[in-house]
């Protein structure tokens, strides 16, 4: 039995499959320049989170790795299944440019490398793609391999972040927290970005030996924007609601949002569309065209001034005068139209006016009248 090939004998005992995991040989290949090749994946995380009510969940992650420089341009944490539209928002933060000055990364990858999930594979990220000139590339199914490097960040994340956290799950407890869960999303969140942007991204790979931030910055490449910024949020946010304008902005989530242009069109249905990890702006579209990013004062730090109100509405007031001014000068340049006009009444003649000697007709009361 020593003698028998171990190739052989896996492929005999185990499959076809555990033989490809343990004996095949592997291309690896290397994207030459930043942006060039983007990975996007998920995965459930090894904590557990609770929500306002109390309850216990896992949540997943979903990471954009940048494969030459091997920073992470973007992600998003979230509860419950993996859907096309959690992967449109870590792609929508990767492509934009970050608030954080040490999170260099961003711009419009040539390739999109993903797996043979349900979301990767949905027609929005593909139109997606298509709109943004971005090649979607999908893994062999059933072969993980080419996702090497971003399992790698995972396991770096695991070992590194989540054995530090409430609610950590050893591989050895089979699911169960060694200590109470008592992280909520949003704390998970944010523990999550100061791991990645100040330790991950500028800590040195061990197989690159650079940082990941300065690898993606010293490759001199200027990254491919898209043209609008408008344009990418109608694509990617897709959380999208229709609402009305009123007088005070517009009404969303328990928030007030408002915006000097929307002093234009009170009353009138708006479409808008939002990132749900900053809810201190909304986009808003007017039919399928861009208006304007309306803020919250409860949660933006930007204002509007009484000053700046009091102005804008002064202007569309005097633009809708001079609008009713135009009008009002074109219809009294119109010839008036007596189609539907009453006839003059009719003057009696001199004939009709003189006295007649007939009698006037009487009523007869009796037949020998």
């Amino acid at each position: 039995m020593a003698a028998i090939d171990p190739g052989l004998r896996t492929l005999a005992l185990e499959g076809e499959a555990a033989y490809r995991d343990r004996f095949e040989l592997v291309y690896r290949r290397t994207a030459r320049r930043a942006n060039e090749q983007w990975q996007c994946d998920h995965t459930e995380l090894d904590i557990e989170v609770v929500d306002t009510a109390g309850a216990r969940a896992r949540p997943w992650l979903t990471v954009v790795l940048d494969d030459y420089s091997r920073a992470v341009a973007g992600y998003t944490v979230f509860t419950g299944a993996p859907t096309a539209l959690q992967t449109a928002l870590a792609l929508h933060q990767a492509v934009q440019r970050k608030t954080h000055p040490a999170w260099p990364v961003m711009g419009l990858p040539d390739v999109l490398y993903s797996d043979h999930g349900a979301d990767f594979m949905s027609t929005h990220l593909e139109r997606v793609c298509l709109d943004t000139h971005i090649r979607l590339i999908h893994s062999l199914p059933g072969v993980p391999q080419g996702r090497g490097k971003i399992e790698r960040f995972y396991r770096t994340l695991t070992e590194g972040l989540l054995p530090h956290l409430p609610g950590f799950i050893p591989h050895s407890t089979r699911g169960t927290p060694v200590t109470e869960p008592t992280m909520t999303l949003e704390q998970l969140d944010t523990a999550l970005e100061r791991f990645i942007v100040d330790e991950y991204n500028h800590r040195t790979h061990s197989e690159t030996g650079e940082v990941p931030a300065a690898r993606w910055q010293a490759g001199g490449c200027i990254p491919r924007m898209p043209a609008r910024p408008e344009d990418l949020d109608l694509l990617l946010l897709t959380v999208a609601h229709q609402r009305i304008v009123h007088r005070d902005g517009i009404h969303f989530n328990g928030l007030r949002y408002l915006d000097l242009t929307l002093s234009a069109f009170v009353g009138e249905a708006v479409t808008i569309r939002y990132d749900p990890r900053d809810m201190a702006e909304i986009r808003i579209w007017h039919q399928d065209t861009f208006l304007c990013r309306a803020i919250t004062p409860e949660l933006a730090t930007a204002t509007i001034t009484f000053k700046q109100l009091k102005a804008a509405r002064s202007a569309r007031r005097n633009e809708l005068k001079n609008q009713l001014r135009t009008k009002l000068s074109l219809a009294d340049a119109l010839p008036t139209d007596d189609r539907y006009a009453p006839p003059a009444p009719v003057e009696p003649t001199k004939a009709s006016q003189q006295p007649s000697d007939e009698k006037p007709p009487q009523l007869r009361i009796y037949a020998e009248d």
